[in-house]
Parts: C-alpha cells; structure tokens; sequence
C-alpha cells in the first residue's frame, strides 16, 4: 500500500488538473446518466421541507434534480471550473454552490436532512473516500438520510467483466479500487448502514439510501 499522505495530495492535484479541462464537457460525457439524477431524488423520497446537500456536486445535475422538486439545496465541489458552470446553469432560488473540500466540510454537525454524493467516491483514494464518508455524517441529522450513488457491477458475470472493462477505458486510476471493494463495509466504518439499495443503468450503477448507524 502506497503512503496516505502522498496519495491524498496527488489526489488534490490530479483532481484540479483532471476537472478544470473536462469541466467544459462533462455534461455530455455524464449524459447517459441524466435520467438517474431524477431517479434518485424520488429513492431518497426525503419530506418536502428537507435541506439537501449535494457533495461533489460538480456541474449541479444531481443539485438541480433535488430543486426541481422543490428543496433547499447546498451543492459543495473542489473545483471551481465546475462551479462556474453550476452557477451559470442555476435558476432555482433555493439552490447555492460554493467551494468546498468535502473532507473537511464547512458546516455545522447535523446541518443537512439529506446528504447526498453521486458518482464522486470512485475518483477517490480510500483514505479521502473514508473521511468523506464520515464528513457526510456529521453534518447529516441522526434521523436524516445519507445518499451513495456510484458505480456497479451486474450480477452475472460476463455483465461484470463487460462493464469493468468498458468503464476502465474511461474513468481514472481509483476506480479498480473502488469497484473491488465492498461498498457496504466501507460505508459501515463510517457509521453509515443501507436501508435501502437500487441497480440502475442495466446494473451499471447503484443507488443507496442509508442512515447514520
């Protein structure tokens, strides 16, 4: 295993560097997965006067999916090319970005009845993955409910094989990792349990409703 310290700042910089070009494009690159934004807001069902917070919420898809139904929403992202595109795409009054590292989020604890992170854990080395995870905690309300939406692999195996190789061509270096891993242990060393869990995107993808444990 490499030296945490020395991954999480090749992180920090391959992040800046990887999402200031790609910020441009990514919502067509992200495309294939617009649907789901809406999907997931109806699986998350929080009340209707819920705060939300979007981490990693780049260009604001998953951010505006939570306004359009009517929620207060805080949408939180390293990279401020992506959230210039955020804010010139935002028509919801009730939606605001800011710059934020989500290791070290700044809220107070229990802040938010939902937070939310879509397809963000994978582009992270375990460490941060795990801080994270634990940020999303604190400022998430003991009764609120805390939203993991990532990638995911079909059960049957030439599913498995096609799609880890097809998104491999693709995503960046932490994604073996990640999608190796067992999603629900690394969640529960945060203090997270799954309540609820949804495929999506011919099981490319899953949803996972949870709460703080």
């Amino acid at each position: 295993m490499g030296n945490p310290e020395t991954e999480e700042q090749e992180y920090y910089s391959l992040t800046k560097k990887a999402f200031d070009k790609l910020a441009p494009f990514y919502d067509f690159v992200t495309a294939p997965f617009s649907k789901l934004r809406d999907d997931v807001v109806e699986f998350a069902a929080a009340p209707a006067d819920s705060r939300i917070l979007d981490v990693a919420t780049g260009t604001g898809k998953q951010a505006f999916a939570y306004a359009r139904r009517g929620y207060d929403v805080t949408g939180i992202d390293l990279t401020e090319a992506m959230l210039r595109i955020a804010r010139g795409k935002n028509k919801y009054p009730k939606v605001r970005f800011q710059a934020a590292d989500a290791t070290k989020l700044p809220f107070e604890d229990r802040s938010f009845d939902v937070s939310c992170i879509s397809f963000a854990l994978h582009d992270m080395p375990l460490s941060i993955r795990e801080k994270v995870l634990k940020e999303m905690v604190r400022v998430t309300n003991p009764a609120g409910t805390i939203v993991v939406v990532d990638y995911g692999l079909p059960q049957n195996r030439i599913g498995r094989f096609l799609i880890r190789r097809f998104v491999s061509l693709y995503e960046g270096k932490y994604y073996q990792g990640f999608i190796r891993a067992d999603l629900r242990a690394l969640l529960g060393s945060a203090g997270i349990a799954i309540k609820e869990e949804r495929r999506a995107v011919l099981g490319a993808a899953r949803i996972v409703k949870a709460a703080r444990a």
